[in-house]
């Protein structure tokens, strides 16, 4: 009897002690794994960005192999929503809820990441570079979203200096997408042409799904625009505007954000006439070695995909959330997670460097960790020639 009095007072403890644990057990990490998630678009007009993915998915791997992060294997999980917020909304609520995610990273497209944003911060769950360059994500800042991923003012500034300073060009017109994130760029625009006593020339706005941009691309010839800076146009609508031109003989210097920084991807679409185009660009083409260690590693895994620019991007976003896991060591918590990704200073992976800083309300640049680019031009054939070394502006 005092035998079986025992063993049930034993019984209850390990129960009391396991349920402890499991209370005590961050959501998405076991001893042995960390629960990571990224949504995007692998189907669908914007499937071309899904390289970020992919790219994303090459890094974990070969973690995984090298060992994990201290003892931890990474699981990484993509949803895919064919671009289309909606369908955003609904697979992340699932996803978390279902698998329970540690963080999030990435996240293609402004719409979509802004569907979600309210979701992922209401949790307390860390969100890592949402791929989204409006400043939505660190204006009010917000504790656990980390934005790495380059502001379009940024973008703006760069590319105008670059125009006004460097090519000496004096008629600059602004073409962008009539929404939000297509706007969002223009002020830092014509602020920083400003410096050099210049205004664009012409403001052309253009909506989603247009399909004759003949009358953009005469209007931009009629005023002699000398170079042309393109906000958020999809790649589909930037080559009908590349044919109008070319179907006028008209020539101009083109010039964008990071988002047409995949001169591999520009190129095919555009049937080569992308060349001699100028954009920023996040990655960092200098770091050969570790390049060639992720190519061999594609070779390794029998991946098919074309080596780009934002296949690169997936691994530097996948960089910068191991890097943090790192830091935590055993202790993967999310508050810990926050902690040690508010001290990242100069972190350098195949990206250029970000950094970050403790959480002020009334600060944004607490969340802000890209602060600068550098600039790439298309050269025949798609590749990829340097103009510059990183700017900060």
């Amino acid at each position: 009897m005092k035998n079986r009095y025992l063993k049930l007072v034993m019984l209850v403890i390990v129960l009391f002690l396991g349920y402890l644990t499991m209370l005590s057990a961050e959501e998405g990490v076991t001893d042995t794994e960390i629960h990571v998630a990224q949504f995007g678009a692998l189907t669908g007009p914007a499937s071309t960005w899904g390289a970020v993915l992919k790219g994303a998915d090459l890094f974990f791997k070969v973690i995984n192999d090298e060992g994990g992060i201290n003892g931890r294997k990474i699981i990484y999980h993509i949803m895919d929503d064919s671009y289309i917020p909606a369908k955003t909304k609904f697979g992340v609520k699932q996803l978390q809820e279902s698998l329970g995610i540690f963080a999030w990273l990435g996240g293609m497209g402004t719409p979509n990441c802004i569907a979600v944003k309210d979701y992922l911060s209401n949790k307390k769950i860390p969100w890592l570079a949402p791929l989204s360059g409006v400043r939505d994500f660190i204006e009010p800042p917000n504790k656990y979203i980390f934005s790495a991923y380059p502001l379009l003012s940024l973008d703006a500034a760069i590319l105008c200096d670059y125009a006004a300073k460097t090519l000496n060009k004096k008629k600059i017109a602004i073409i962008y997408q009539n929404d939000g994130y297509g706007r969002s760029g223009i002020q830092a625009a014509i602020s920083q042409l400003g410096k050099y006593n210049l205004k664009p020339i012409a403001e052309i706005a253009i909506d989603e799904g247009t399909s004759n941009l003949q009358p953009q691309a005469l209007e931009l010839k009629k005023l002699e625009a000398d170079a042309v800076l393109i906000f958020r146009l999809n790649p589909i609508a930037f080559n009908r505007l590349l044919q109008a031109s070319k179907s006028m003989k008209y020539e101009t210097q083109w010039l964008a954000g990071i988002t047409f920084s995949d001169f591999s991807l520009m190129y095919k679409i555009s049937n080569g006439m992308c060349a001699g185009m100028i954009t920023t660009s996040y990655a960092d083409y200098k770091a050969t070695a570790q390049i060639q260690k992720y190519k061999d590693a594609m070779s390794k895994y029998g991946i098919s995909d074309q080596w780009s620019a934002f296949y690169q991007m997936g691994i530097v976003i996948g960089e910068i959330l191991a890097e943090g896991i790192k830091q935590c060591g055993k202790d993967v918590t999310r508050e810990n997670f926050v902690l040690q990704l508010e001290k990242m200073n100069d972190f350098k992976g195949l990206g250029g460097k970000v950094s970050f800083m403790p959480f002020d309300p009334n600060n944004p640049e607490t969340r802000r960790g890209t602060k600068s680019l550098s600039l790439i031009r298309c050269k025949e054939n798609g590749e990829t020639e340097e103009l510059t070394d990183f700017i900060s502006l």
